[in-house]
């Protein structure tokens, strides 16, 4: 179940989120079913740490009404404080979102966007690292597909022009975003994505200097199984093909800027890929130095040592091109934004090789 109903005005910033619990969702039985809370909003909030979660809760952001059609419950959900209690099939879990995280009425109007082309069709943005790109988790307001609608819908809820986002990027990612306007464009736009017709350049700053000039790597990709991190992947034996090309543009002293091609679309799969080449981007904290990096980054924790040790606040990786066909001419479009200034500027302080 999505966190925001489909077609949903993010113009305006929720309030709160409503999920409900299904026993199907777990491939279970209604009968005799039941979940922990803290359990249920890690699978919801999976890029959350159980210690955020379990904050989440204990701060009373978290109701729960327990009814069910042959369970009645409360009329309105209950605050619930306990991670512990436990939910049944049925039951309706609303998280309310604290004030300081709404976005108010009127903050922008869509002009502050990057617009790096648009077209009938499409929309195509430059993300600046640390923008979400969905409302989710700790992130509600100025998202940037909120920042889209509202330059199409601000104060109009008509949604006949429905505005639908192609692909992610990681909240640290930087660079190109192609958002379609209407659904038969963004039905296109994704068939081209899952039949990889679609064409990605990313640029990343790496840890040391590849001694080849280029390379492929082809290493599957699965879920980790070691660590604390849910979202943490790994080159297994029995994961997905994935396959990477790399190519190196630029040695600096002590790091590279590297070309990446990825050639499937698995989670994380550059920078998995970089890690297991021996060179991880700059500035992870999932990869490369270790996840406690990311599990102190998710309480609030990271000191001035953890970001020395990281060397740039966020990941260094750019989304630098797309290459894609335009719905309505058939004609082959190309995008680009330039590499990130905080990128750049972490490049030129260390020099050429």
């Amino acid at each position: 179940m999505s966190l925001f109903p489909k077609d949903r005005n993010l113009a305006e910033s929720p309030e709160k989120v409503e999920l409900e619990v299904r026993a199907s969702d777990y491939q279970a039985k209604p009968d005799g079913f039941a979940v922990r809370l803290d359990g249920f909003l890690g699978r919801h909030l999976s890029w959350r740490s159980r210690n955020s979660i379990q904050t989440l809760i204990a701060d009373g952001y978290v109701f729960v009404d327990p009814g069910a059609p042959d369970r009645p419950g409360p009329k309105t959900p209950v605050v619930e404080r306990r991670s512990s209690r436990k939910l049944r099939n049925g039951a309706r879990v609303v998280i309310v979102i604290p004030e300081e995280l709404r976005l108010p009425t009127g903050v922008f109007d869509g002009s502050e966007l990057h617009v790096l082309y648009e077209d009938e069709d499409v929309l195509a943005i430059d993300k600046p690292p640390g923008m979400a790109v969905h409302p989710s988790g700790r992130h509600f307001a100025d998202t940037l597909i909120q920042r889209v609608h509202r330059r199409f819908r601000a104060g109009n809820d008509d949604l006949r022009l429905p505005i639908r986002l192609c692909h992610r990027l990681d909240l640290e990612t930087s660079g190109v975003i192609l958002v379609a306007k209407g659904d038969r464009n963004h039905a296109e736009l994704m068939r081209q994505f899952e039949d990889r017709e679609v064409e990605k350049e990313y640029l990343a700053v790496v840890r040391g200097v590849p001694e080849s000039d280029a390379g492929e790597i082809d290493l599957a990709i699965g879920p980790a199984r070691t660590g604390e991190v849910r979202l943490k992947m790994a080159c297994i034996a029995d994961g997905l093909e994935s396959s990477t090309a790399w190519r190196v543009l630029e040695r600096h002293g002590d790091c590279a800027l590297v070309s990446c091609l990825p050639r499937t679309g698995r989670q994380h799969q550059i920078r998995v890929h970089l890690d297991a080449l021996g060179h991880p981007l700059v500035g992870d904290k999932l990869y490369g130095l270790g996840e406690e990096y990311f599990l102190r980054h998710a309480n609030g924790e990271l000191d001035e040592r953890d970001l020395a040790d990281l060397g740039l606040p966020r990941h260094a990786l750019h989304n630098h091109r797309l290459v894609f066909t335009s719905p309505s001419s058939g004609a082959r479009l190309e995008v680009r934004s330039p590499l990130a200034p905080d990128l750049r500027a972490y490049l030129d302080e260390r020099g050429e090789r």
